[in-house]
């Protein structure tokens, strides 16, 4: 169990949040959290990367000269993969690169993901209607109050439906990437230097993971 401060928008302390998740044991946290996050990124592989063999590729059908006499190497078709513009050698073929992993092993990893990175986190209060016009300055002063530095990588984890005011304040920071609770993932947990989570996703998220 962690016990995380509240904040408010002007970044006061407010109260207190308890984050309580089952985790995987220490001994298995480290191998869990990795399978699930090269799950992940295996699945976001398209895998349509393909080259043409020397059967594929159009023309090459007559032998370009005789096999002797001629001084030159023998050849039997100019889309040889020797020659230029002919067929790729072992190239890439559309491949499907998923990986499967169990539901509850998913959870649990994240789970653990989650917990791993609770000195990172910052509660904060809904601040919907705080934002009353799209402003990215706003949002920054923000993170400023929470003791959140603007420069690192930051995941704000909100509820969804949110005001569009939000979205429209941080869509132009390339170190911040917002989410809905239902969105969270292994790679953006790990990834972000900082997380900033409301208090109402704060609890969603609790509400669902835990729910086994």
């Amino acid at each position: 169990m962690v016990n995380c401060v509240v904040k408010n928008w002007q970044g006061e302390q407010v109260g207190e949040a308890t984050l309580e998740m089952r985790v995987a044991k220490e001994e298995n946290a480290e191998h869990i959290v990795h399978r699930a996050l090269v799950r992940q990124l295996h699945n976001q592989r398209q895998g349509t990367a393909s080259t043409k063999t020397r059967a594929e590729v159009r023309g090459g059908g007559r032998k370009p000269w005789r096999q002797k006499g001629t001084g030159r190497a023998r050849a039997g078709s100019i889309r040889s993969p020797l020659w230029r513009g002919g067929g790729v050698i072992f190239g890439p073929k559309p491949k499907d690169y998923n990986m499967k992993m169990n539901r509850k092993e998913r959870r649990l990893a994240l789970r653990t993901a989650f917990i791993s990175r609770s000195e990172d986190l910052v509660v904060v209060e809904n601040f919907n209607q705080q934002i009353e016009a799209p402003k990215t300055k706003t949002i920054l002063e923000a993170f400023s109050r929470w003791g959140v530095d603007q420069h690192c990588k930051i995941l704000l984890v909100v509820t969804e439906p949110t005001s569009d005011n939000v979205y429209l304040s941080v869509r132009n920071l390339g170190n911040v990437k917002m989410i809905n609770h239902d969105g969270l993932n292994i790679y953006d947990i790990l990834n972000a230097d900082k997380i900033v989570v409301t208090s109402d996703a704060l609890a969603k998220i609790q509400e669902v993971y835990n729910a086994e």
